[in-house]
Parts: structure tokens; sequence; C-alpha cells
């Protein structure tokens, strides 16, 4: 299997595929972007966003190779016009990780981006005849289920409990159900903790990750004060590309769903003080009793893992970057681009 996945990527690779991401200059999708580029494949972005000033740099060599177009995912005909200029592949990326309070102050919006501006890029994507369609779903779909199991796999009943949970699970749901009725190649995924190259405030994530918020607090100066050490199978965003460009490359992947994930656990506090020892003076660490924390771990408590046998036996695929490695990369990564985010 492995030999006939690895001559199907070396086709593709030739044959220079045209892919489509939507939120394609966001966190994820930038990364995404420059996987498929480096691999020879053309991508076009479609984002509210243009590209941030370190993108346009970092992707200027890629000349024609890479297409960036202007439009809200919401706006149906912009929706339709993108997609039938003609594409190999697509990936849902468009959208609005709330939370309490958004979910409180917006939730119709919310669902618009998450949800309902899936239907035209499907639509769309069956009259033009798209092979693979890969749509990034969310850990946060366990939801509670997150508590009460060790171990998470695709097989697990979900119980999301935001808004963010509910509609990347329903996302699944319709792409599955979709994807039979009409014969489409709908491929969802769940990304673990995701952090790394790209990510910044632009409005749509009321959080960032908590190793963001630890090298904000270099910028500022201060020191990253955590509540609990934050133990999560947390993965860096190239390994995420990496793993999502496998599955646009793949001949015919065997299901419907999979995790992405590093596959073990460590906490962000370790990550933070891996990052402290490449910066002289800074510190992280817990806080004290009674010390407010300077970073927000996302909620009170820790999930369990995500299994990632199902990528793992299927493509022998293994994350590459753990805690140090990913530590010293966004760092070099950030000392060159903190100018241009």
């Amino acid at each position: 299997m492995a030999i006939v996945v690895a001559a199907h990527r070396d086709r593709c690779r030739g044959r220079d595929m045209k892919v489509l991401i939507f939120g394609g200059t966001g966190f994820v999708g930038l990364n995404i972007a420059a996987a498929l580029l480096a691999r020879g494949h053309a991508v076009t972005l479609f984002d509210r966003a243009n590209l941030p000033a370190a993108a346009q740099h970092d992707f200027a060599g890629y000349g024609e190779a890479l297409t960036v177009v202007q439009g809200d995912v919401t706006d149906r005909q912009a929706v339709m016009d993108v997609v039938a200029g003609g594409h190999d592949a697509i990936v849902l990326g468009a959208a609005i990780t709330a939370g309490p309070a958004r979910d409180a102050a917006d939730p119709e919006l919310i669902m618009q981006v998450n949800l309902l501006a899936q239907l035209p890029v499907l639509v769309a994507a069956r009259r033009s005849g798209v092979v693979r369609i890969i749509n990034l779903s969310s850990a946060a779909a366990y939801g509670a289920a997150g508590s009460r199991h060790a171990l998470l796999d695709e097989e697990t009943a979900c119980d999301p409990v935001s808004l963010y949970a509910i509609s990347k699970f329903a996302s699944e749901r319709v792409a599955a159900r979709l994807a039979s009725l009409w014969h489409l190649d709908i491929v969802s995924v769940r990304l673990s903790g995701v952090f790394g190259r790209w990510e910044r405030a632009t409005g749509v994530r009321d959080t960032l990750s908590p190793q963001a918020q630890i090298l904000a607090t270099i910028r500022q100066h201060g020191e990253a004060v955590l509540p609990r050490p934050g133990v999560k199978d947390w993965i860096y965003s190239s390994d995420v590309a990496d793993a999502v460009t496998l599955l646009i490359e793949a001949p015919k992947p065997k299901h419907l769903l999979y995790n992405i994930s590093t596959g073990r656990e460590w906490s962000a506090l370790q990550w933070g003080q891996n990052l402290a020892k490449l910066h002289p003076g800074f510190v992280c660490r817990l806080a004290e009793t009674g010390e407010t924390p300077t970073i927000d771990l996302h909620g009170p408590t820790d999930r369990a893992p995500l299994s990632i046998s199902r990528l793992e036996q299927e493509f022998g695929w293994r994350a590459r970057f753990g805690c140090a490695e990913s530590a010293v990369d966004l760092s070099n990564w950030w000392m060159q681009h903190q100018g241009g985010l």
C-alpha cells in the first residue's frame, strides 16, 4: 500500500494539481498552501483578508502558482464563481473559532460561516467535477466526550457543546451524507490542538493557542503564567499541512474521517519552558496561589488525546515535530517573521 500511495503522490506532483483553499490566508490555510506549493501544486486562496506582508514575501517565488482571491465565504455567488474556475481539490478551512461570548452575541454568523457556507461549495464542486474535498473539522467535535474517555478515536460518540464544536460535527455529517448521495470524494479531518507558523489575531479566532500567547509574552517582555500545565496532544501546523497534503494526493482514502494529531501528549508549560531556553531572561511558569494567569488554556480541563491509528496504519504517517522540535522551529520562524504578521 505504501508503494502505491508514494507512486500516486509522485504522479500528482508531476501533473500540478490545482487546489482551492477556503479560509486560505488564515493560520492553517497558509500552512497547507506552503506544503502544496512546495510539492509543485498550484494553489488558490479564497479569504476575506489578503496575505500578511510576511507571506507575500515568502510566497513571492511561486509566481503564478499562487492566486489570492479576496471574498466572503458567505457570498454564494463569489463561492460558485471561484469553484467554477476548475480545481482538482478543495480544502474547506473557513471558520469562526468562537468562545462563549461570541456564541451568545452572534450565533447566526458562526453557523453561517462554519456550516451553511459549506453547501454552496459542495454544490459547485459537484458541478465542476472536483476530485477530492478535505473538510477541516476539529477535536472540539468530541466535546464533553473528551473527559469521559482515555483515548478518542473516530468511532467515539461525540457530545459537542459550543457552537464551534456543534458546527464542526455537523459539517462532518453533512459532508458524509452528500458524499454518499452525490458520489463526491469528501474526507473530514479532526485537528487536535494546533499551533505554529502564521498564527496571528485575525478576528475569527477568539483565543489564540497557548503557544502563540506564550510567544506574544516574549514580545511584551512579560512572564507567561499558566493556570495548570495544559497537557494535550498538541500538533504543529506544519504537520497538519503534511497530513492534509497526503490526503489530497492519496488515490482513495479508506475512511471519511481521520484524526490528525501527534499521537503523544506533552504540556504547554513544558513547551514554554523549552522556548524559554532559547530566549534568556524569559520565564514560563505556573501561577502561584491567588495569582492571575496570563495564558488562557481554552477551558478548565484537558481533554483526552486523539488516536491516530487510521492515518498511521493506512499511510504510515507520523508527525515530525514534538515538544522540543516545535519550540525551536517556531522560535526561529517567529524571529524572522514577527514584523510582517
